[in-house]
């Protein structure tokens, strides 16, 4: 029971008395250690690997960092002891979900990337993925299974969000210096440069664990972690992002760039029941169709799941008819934003594949663009970085509901009038507007 509640404790205290060394246990202080092991040198000549041992751990322990009471205040340095203690104990894990499904093998995975036993050098890993792909709710549960083997930790949610400017920026800096550094209270810095500087001052030789979630610019990365020097060895650094070239430009290569996938079928199916919890059996078709609508998206799987819970089937047909026609707002909002960080060019080469594209080959998709005046070359790859179209077999794909926000985007052009918008894919629209347009004429 003992040694369970020692492994199970976030902090352990050691406290080596004067005679600790001569007692049965394997540690000391380094202090006492040359005339103990003489001692037990005497007393077992004839088992001199025990002594080894005793050795071994006695100067592993004088290599310890601790606090030693010479003739000074006792009280003052348990004062002290508990002051430290404290702030460690303040590094309190983060709220993760309200359920988790598919986290636990994606976590050990992620771990084995991070290389956690070694401490030669610092390491920096991507996760990448669309939105609502699970990418936070995945590097939440990372950092609640690791921060405590870090001097000092630090999450810093939705760069994206909270970094529209370079004050925003000397925010998150202080931010991460308060955090990895326990302070009390943040610093209050000027400027962006002369906080890159304090960073690496402070933190140069500490061993951190950096988490920036959702980053899409590279001035957040070059202002948060720049560079691994910044940060000592054995520390980790992890970025989320919809973005893969951010990823490249910082130096993080494929090996080290994770791809958060949607949910296979049976975790799928698990998620939504968990969030549509029923006091009643729902017709098997309704439940296939939530899930062929969500195609294993995380966001998805939960907002259809709430909007859903408790409801009866009525409730459940008539959500999914609505929603084939038009997206939740939700769930849209969050797909959304890949969309708006794209360029004029990108942005209709990326309409055009949702509209008529999807599912045809890249050659053919390529040549009939590039004959209406869309460069087309490097802007596949882009969208793919982006997340939002993936090649398979040289066929252009999509998640369906990044289809379907790229659809409504076109219909909010215009909703009442088909023939102000900017491309017409239903029959019905292209019939009303044909007929419309010869009754004027």
């Amino acid at each position: 029971m003992l040694m369970k509640a020692i492994k199970e404790s976030c902090i352990a205290i050691i406290v080596s008395s004067e005679d600790y060394a001569s007692s049965k246990c394997e540690k000391g202080k380094n202090e006492l250690s040359k005339s103990s092991t003489n001692k037990h040198e005497s007393n077992f000549r004839k088992d001199s690997e025990k002594v080894k041992r005793w050795k071994k751990a006695l100067s592993n322990a004088s290599n310890l960092s601790g606090w030693h009471l010479n003739d000074e205040d006792e009280s003052k340095l348990i004062q002290e002891i508990v002051k430290r203690i404290s702030s460690h104990l303040d590094r309190a894990p983060l709220h993760v979900a309200k359920h988790l499904v598919g986290i636990e093998s994606q976590v050990v995975m992620l771990k084995s990337m991070l290389n956690l036993e070694s401490n030669d050098d610092v390491v920096m890993v991507g996760l990448w993925g669309q939105g609502g792909i699970g990418k936070t709710t995945l590097v939440k549960a990372l950092y609640n299974s690791t921060f405590r083997q870090f001097e000092g930790s630090c999450f810093l949610a939705n760069v994206r969000e909270t970094s529209t400017n370079c004050k925003d920026l000397v925010t998150l800096q202080e931010i991460l210096l308060k955090d990895t550094l326990l302070l009390q209270q943040r610093l209050e810095v000027s400027n962006v440069d002369k906080c890159i500087n304090i960073i690496q001052c402070r933190l140069g030789r500490k061993k951190v664990l950096l988490i920036l979630d959702d980053v899409d610019d590279l001035r957040q990365l070059n202002a948060l972690a720049g560079e691994g020097n910044w940060f000592g060895d054995g520390s980790r650094i992890i970025i989320t992002t919809r973005d893969k070239h951010l990823l490249t430009c910082q130096g993080i290569y494929q090996d080290h760039v994770y791809e958060v996938e949607a949910l296979d079928d049976s975790q799928a199916s698990e998620l939504l029941s968990k969030h549509a919890s029923q006091t009643h059996q729902i017709k098997i078709d309704l439940v296939n169709g939530a899930l062929n609508y969500a195609k294993g998206l995380p966001l998805a799987l939960e907002v259809l799941g709430s909007l859903l819970c408790g409801e009866t089937d009525d409730v459940w047909e008539s959500t999914l008819m609505k929603l084939s026609r038009s997206p939740n707002k939700k769930i849209n909002n969050v797909l959304k934003i890949s969309y708006e960080g794209l360029d004029e060019n990108e942005k209709e080469i990326f309409l055009h594949i949702a509209c008529f594209f999807r599912g045809c080959t890249r050659e053919y998709t390529k040549k009939v663009l590039e004959s209406c005046n869309l460069e087309t070359t490097a802007r596949f790859e882009i969208l793919v970085k982006r997340s939002l179209i993936r090649m398979e077999s040289n066929i252009l794909e999509m998640h369906d509901l990044i289809q379907l926000m790229g659809k409504d985007i076109v219909n909010q052009e215009c909703r009442g009038d088909p023939g102000r918008r900017s491309r017409l894919w239903l029959y019905d629209d292209v019939d009303e507007v044909h007929v419309t347009r010869k009754i004027v004429l």
